[in-house]
């Protein structure tokens, strides 16, 4: 039987609820009932070939229709003659709705929080309308978030660390689990001039509200035995905060950037040159670094979709980067090595050389093995020093 049943009406209002449709509806008191449903019914054909069946159809659609309102029509059928089927079924309230698919009680709490969010900060209430069941997950400490808000909007760029804020019931591991949720909120609240745009994310959160961020470090090594930046350190792998790095005056002409810290520890020593640790997809550590657009920079990544995606975008700050070890032939002389990269990269990478994107295309295609990547540290060490020299 391919016909609507009372259960296939619940699975309906089920879906209102999983869109939060039913939810939204609260919070301005948009009319959506009463509701009609979809309902499918016996064709002619079925009448006279399944009269049993649509007689059972029918009586169990009535039986279950005190939440929902079932419309008849008569119909006059050739050999059946005169007969009353359904043809609609709709849901009068939201109380129904919520009956059938028993929510009434999680219908309450949200009201409960739409009339606190309401009194308290209704800036946030077309915040509530879009996240309904987002609101529902976080009912327990609706409260404390909004209490977090309201500090805020009285304390813009605060230039406070977020273990500093003083209110009752709340640490900084409520906040910091919640930034998401704690952004599109103060987004709504807070004056432009008070949102630094520029950062975004969890990771921006911080610089993007005025709060003091914990220091990005960097790390790096002096390739170089003659020079020192530290005195009475042989090997000379240095950890500065972002802002010190950035006011260095590098006395080096060659920097180079690997991924990986076992190669970060045992690359060669070279002459005039230095050598950055683990850039990565976290590039605002050294993006406004100027000492390196004043340098040769040689990226060494993976030599897989990613390796190039994160390359790709070391170039939008420096685009006079060169690939070292990232080409063709490397990954050709290193075949027995091949590994395999869990989740490629798609996307189309617009600051590759020609030669760069073709073998990217090649391992986006899957041309050579499926998902192929070759992992720096992969790489010997014999072949590593050949190509230094090679410079």
């Amino acid at each position: 039987m391919n016909w609507t049943t009372p259960n296939d009406i619940r699975h309906q209002v089920q879906r209102l609820w999983d869109r939060g449709l039913l939810l939204s509806v609260l919070c301005d008191g948009d009319a959506l009932f009463p509701y009609r449903l979809t309902l499918k019914t016996p064709n002619s054909r079925e009448l006279s070939e399944r009269f049993d069946e649509v007689r059972e159809w029918i009586s169990l659609l009535s039986k279950g229709a005190g939440p929902y309102r079932v419309e008849w029509q008569s119909i006059n059928h050739r050999i059946l003659g005169t007969n009353s089927v359904p043809s609609e079924v709709w849901i009068d309230s939201m109380d129904h709705a919520l009956g059938i698919i028993g929510r009434r009680k999680a219908a309450e709490q949200f009201n409960r929080i739409l009339n606190f969010t309401k009194e308290t900060r209704p800036e946030l209430l077309p915040w509530l309308k879009k996240r309904p069941l987002q609101v529902l997950e976080l009912v327990d400490i609706w409260p404390q978030l909004l209490s977090v808000t309201n500090w805020l909007r009285n304390h813009p760029r605060p230039g406070l660390h977020l273990r500093q804020i003083d209110l009752p019931g709340i640490h900084t591991k409520l906040i910091e689990g919640h930034r998401g949720v704690l952004s599109e909120l103060f987004d709504l609240v807070l004056p432009e001039e008070s949102i630094d745009k520029h950062y975004s994310g969890v990771s921006g959160f911080c610089r993007r509200y005025g709060f003091k961020d914990k220091p990005m470090r960097v790390r790096f090594r002096i390739l170089d035995p003659d020079i020192r930046l530290m005195p009475g350190s042989s090997d000379q792998d240095i950890t500065l905060t972002h802002n010190d790095f950035s006011a260095l005056n590098l006395p080096v002409s060659k920097i180079f950037i690997t991924e990986n810290e076992i190669n970060f520890l045992a690359f060669p020593y070279k002459p005039n040159a230095m050598l950055l640790f683990g850039a990565g997809y976290g590039l605002p550590n050294i993006a406004d670094a100027h000492c390196l657009q004043q340098r040769k920079l040689y990226y060494w990544g993976d030599i897989d979709t990613h390796g190039f995606a994160i390359l790709n975008q070391f170039r939008t700050h420096f685009p006079h980067t060169e690939s070292f070890l990232m080409d063709r032939q490397t990954l050709m002389d290193h075949k027995l090595l091949w590994g395999e990269e869990s989740h490629p990269e798609k996307g189309e990478l617009s600051q590759l050389t020609a030669e760069e994107y073709a073998l990217y295309d090649d391992l986006k295609a899957d041309r050579f093995a499926a998902r192929l990547r070759l992992e720096q540290e992969r790489i010997g060490f014999e072949y590593l020093r050949a190509a230094l020299e090679g410079l």
